[in-house]
Formats: structure tokens, C-alpha cells, sequence
């Protein structure tokens, strides 16, 4: 894969996965033994980052974290990626953000998310650092940071004439003329049903929230997991299947390496959906290893997970 094209800015959470393997994940009231526990790099704005940077794409990362241990693990961790921290801000007296991810024998997990230092990034700051430094790039979002901060830098992110992705995820209420800038929108099938008000459960009905979100915003991508993605733009619409997987390890973090692998084809001057092609071998790619970060494929290893037909 080439590696280079416009400048990624990457603004979101940065947190520590505590991750734990359990057969089924507890019920209400109910108490289950993990297998084991292990600590690892992750927050969906971190994640991108590092799946964006690992595929070439020039990648800085906007964000907070805490003046501790975790702080400073995240903080190198970033830059053996490859990744641009300079505008990871440090915050005194706060602890880093933290998830607590419960990995089911399956591959599918629950997740907890303590933002911590993630809910220090300021609206002011956001704004500075894509006004300055975003010019004629993409400008990355995702939800594990406050509604204030996606709206700033969807703003600042048309008044420097840079693109705006935005993963909706977790899915939060956000005014019409946020949405009106995504270019895409991207979001799975829960968060797909949340804006519109209607089930999403098959190929079928994302194509029919696709062409439903498509009024509300400039591009969207609706993930299905093992059946790939649905895309819409005002070029056209399409669905990508998603190759097959002999064994689904550890879903953690699969969405962000799709996001991830997504603004790198954007970056590179590449249509929607070539860009929701490499996403999908991303994702797949992911599913099969463990973890979040540790994960996602580098340059060139993802020539050999074949396309769906």
C-alpha cells in the first residue's frame, strides 16, 4: 500500500483496556471467573490512530491523558506507532481513561469505559489545533469524548476546509447541522437503528437506513460486522461483504480498525467505496488476533485477506 496522502488528525479517547477472557459474560446479579487478565493500549480515538499510522497514513492524535503510569505507557506506546503526541495534552491530578473489556469465549465482548482525563479535552483547544494544523486532511471523531468537542471540531474542520469522519460510537444525541458535515458518517447496525428509530438487522434494512441517513449527512457507512458494510454518497451505494473468518478471537476494537483503515484510502484521494474496502479487510484482519491495538495489520499485510464477492 502506498503510504503518505493528505494529513489524519485523530481526535478522541485515549484509554487503558483491562482486558479479561470469560466463557459468557456475567448476567445481572451473576459472578463468573475470568481465565485471565491482561493490560493493553486502546480508547477508540488512540486506536484509529495507531491502525491509521500502522497502514502508512501521516497520523497526529488529539487528546488527553492523566499524569500516571497509564498516561505515560499510552504516551510511548503512540509514538512507537508512529503516531504525532505532540497534542496529547498531560492532566495533572486526573487519572488516564480506562476500559474494562470482558472478552467472551466467542470473540464478542462487553465494555465499560471510565473517560477520566478523556473528558479534559476542551472545545478551545480542539478548535486551535485544527484550524492550525487539519488544513485540507481529514479530521477523525469518535463519541468516547464529549458532544461540545465533536461539535468544535466539526466546525473547525470546514472553516480549514478539511474533511470530517465521524464514528458515531457510542451513539449520542447530536445537533442536525453536526450530522450535515459528516462526510462519512459511519456507525454499526445499534447505532444505525438509534438516529433513524428503526431496526437494522440485515443488508436489506442497512441499505434502507444508508439511503435514510444520506439526507442527514454528506456520505455514510453503516458496519455489519461479518457481512461487511453498506456505503451511500451522492456518487452511488453499494455493500461490501466481508471475507470469511475460520475463528473470530477478540472483536475489541475491530470497528476502529476499520475507521482507521477507512481515512487512510481517504487520505489517499480514493472514493468511498474503495475506502469501505479496505476497512473491511481491516476489520476482518482484526477479528482473528487478540486485542485491540496489537491487532491491527501494518503496511502490506492486508494483500492477503481477500475481498467478499
Amino acid at each position: 500500500m502506498t503510504a503518505g496522502g493528505a494529513p489524519i488528525t485523530v481526535i478522541g479517547s485515549a484509554n487503558l483496556d483491562y482486558i479479561v477472557r470469560v466463557p459468557t459474560a456475567p448476567g445481572p446479579g451473576e459472578t463468573v471467573l475470568a481465565g485471565a487478565m491482561r493490560k493493553s493500549p486502546g480508547g477508540k480515538g488512540a486506536n484509529q490512530a495507531v491502525a491509521a499510522a500502522r497502514l502508512g497514513g501521516l497520523v497526529r492524535f488529539v487528546g488527553c491523558v492523566g499524569d500516571d503510569d497509564d498516561g505515560a505507557l499510552l504516551l510511548r506506546e503512540l509514538r512507537a506507532e508512529g503516531v504525532d503526541s505532540a497534542e496529547v495534552e498531560v492532566i495533572t491530578g486526573e487519572h488516564t481513561g480506562l476500559a474494562i473489556v470482558a472478552v467472551e469465549d466467542s470473540g464478542e465482548n462487553s465494555i465499560v469505559v471510565v473517560p477520566g482525563a478523556n473528558f479534559a479535552l476542551t472545545a478551545t483547544r480542539v478548535t486551535r489545533v485544527v484550524r492550525r494544523r487539519a488544513g485540507g486532511g481529514l479530521v477523525v471523531l469518535q463519541a468516547e469524548v464529549q458532544p461540545r468537542i465533536i461539535a468544535a471540531a466539526a466546525t473547525a474542520a470546514h472553516e480549514s476546509g478539511s474533511r470530517f469522519v465521524l464514528n458515531l460510537a457510542p451513539f449520542v444525541e447530536l445537533d442536525a447541522d453536526v450530522l450535515a458535515a459528516c462526510d462519512p458518517l459511519v456507525v454499526n447496525e445499534s447505532e444505525a437503528a438509534a438516529i433513524t428509530g428503526r431496526p437494522v438487522g440485515s443488508v436489506g434494512s442497512a441499505h434502507e437506513a444508508a439511503r435514510q441517513l444520506l439526507e442527514r449527512a454528506r456520505s455514510v457507512v453503516i458496519t455489519l460486522g461479518a457481512r461487511g458494510a453498506v456505503w451511500a454518497d451522492a456518487d452511488g451505494a453499494g455493500v461490501v461483504p466481508a471475507p470469511a473468518v475460520d475463528r473470530v478471537v477478540d472483536t475489541t476494537g475491530a470497528g476502529d480498525a476499520f475507521v482507521g483503515a477507512l481515512a487512510v484510502r481517504l487520505a489517499q484521494g480514493a472514493g468511498l467505496r474503495s475506502a469501505v474496502e479496505l476497512g473491511v479487510r481491516a476489520g476482518t484482519y482484526a477479528v482473528a488476533r487478540d486485542g485491540a491495538q496489537s491487532s491491527y495489520a501494518m503496511s502490506g499485510e492486508l494483500v492477503d485477506v481477500a475481498a467478499g464477492s
